[in-house]
């Protein structure tokens, strides 16, 4: 397979100009008019975060990409599916209100909100798995496989069972319905060190399946058979009591994310976009968000979303750490061991290598790439 073009801006916005017309100069350099837009029912999948956080993506960036796609003819909408964990996104109508409070609303946009699995999380269609070694049938929002052309618009940054969240994450595990998603969780489930469990009961207020449960002396326990492995409790976690006692899990969780993904992709346009900037440590599902561990990169586009996630990871891994985050403080704990890769040396529990290998494996895409800077 031929290198894949990955086009790059930096977050420079001169008087005169503005951030989000930045973006649109590069997604139509990247070549997004390529795409046949005319009438065409147009997804663009975002997270538009949970309720308290403050890292996820601005709604005028996703106004600047449905723009782009409205001037090309197209008819685009705002997608997500409801979330497997407890929060405020976890059914349709709490997800648009969560959606509206954050900004999200066909005024600030130019476009409709859709939940794409519908109102509980159920309306999926099974969708074949070409070259799947994990999923046959991948259970995607129906809204999202209806739609004639795929867009995602995702904000790349850390995250607790992945490693880091960017096109792959938020196509494969943010196109599944609430099954899906299970699907995708149920093969990893973590363990408690009872040693470092300080008995806050954090973990057990993220749980949504009632799988912890504490002893005599306020010390946390999984039970498995409740347990759908969604890494919540994980990341909730501030004294790192909560781990994952299989590494194997970790790696079916970033090869089933690749399957979805390609699921979701196959057979019609699309086209990938990430942004760079307040990389977080944890996924934007938290009710809460870290600092930064990495400074502002920029934005990045391509139709290619294996070589766009490698081409972020590898610009985000010749950063320098940010003083007073999660990343300076794990490199400065006891006995720290560099991995030279600041994804794995924040959560080294975590793994996203073997997402982007699996991905290249059944097709999805290519690691290796040319980036073209646009100014």
């Amino acid at each position: 397979m031929e290198k894949a073009k990955v086009y790059f801006s930096d977050l420079r916005a001169l008087p005169g100009t503005s951030l989000p017309e930045k973006l649109k100069k590069l997604i139509r350099r990247a070549g997004i008019g390529e795409i046949d837009f005319e009438k065409k029912m147009t997804a663009i999948k975002i997270h538009f975060g949970e309720p308290g956080n403050l890292s996820y993506l601005r709604p005028n960036w996703a106004k600047a990409v449905a723009d782009v796609v409205k001037e090309f003819g197209g008819r685009p909408f705002l997608t997500d599916c409801n979330t497997l964990y407890v929060g405020r996104r976890k059914d349709a109508l709490e997800h648009i209100e969560s959606a509206y409070e954050n900004g999200f609303t066909p005024f600030s946009t130019g476009c409709q909100v859709i939940i794409a699995d519908g109102l509980k999380g159920t309306d999926e269609t099974y969708v074949p798995v070409e070259g799947g070694e994990l999923v046959q049938e991948a259970k995607i929002g129906t809204a999202i496989m209806d739609a004639d052309v795929f867009i995602s618009l995702n904000h790349f940054k850390g995250h607790e069972a992945t490693g880091f969240g960017g096109a792959l994450k938020n196509i494969g595990m943010g196109c599944g319905s609430r099954a899906g998603k299970m699907e995708m969780h149920n093969s990893g489930k973590p363990a408690v060190n009872q040693e470092k469990c300080v008995g806050c009961k954090t973990c057990a207020k993220n749980c949504a399946h009632g799988a912890i449960s504490f002893d005599e002396n306020r010390h946390a326990s999984i039970t498995h058979e409740k347990c759908v492995g969604c890494g919540r409790c994980l990341g909730s976690c501030n004294f790192d009591a909560i781990f994952n006692e299989n590494s194997s899990a970790v790696k079916e969780l970033d090869m089933k994310i690749a399957e979805y993904s390609k699921a979701v992709v196959d057979g019609r346009p699309n086209f990938h976009i990430n942004l760079v900037i307040d990389v977080s440590p944890y996924c934007d599902c938290h009710g809460e968000n870290d600092v930064p561990i990495l400074p502002d990169i920029g934005m990045f586009a391509s139709f290619d979303p294996v070589a766009l996630d490698q081409a972020c990871v590898d610009a985000c891994n010749a950063q320098n750490p940010l003083p007073g985050s999660l990343l300076d403080d794990r490199m400065h704990e006891d006995g720290f061991c560099d991995h030279h890769d600041h994804f794995v040396n924040t959560t080294p529990e975590a793994g996203w290598e073997d997402c982007l290998i699996h991905a290249e494996k059944i097709g999805l895409g290519t690691r290796e790439y040319d980036l073209i800077t646009v100014k």
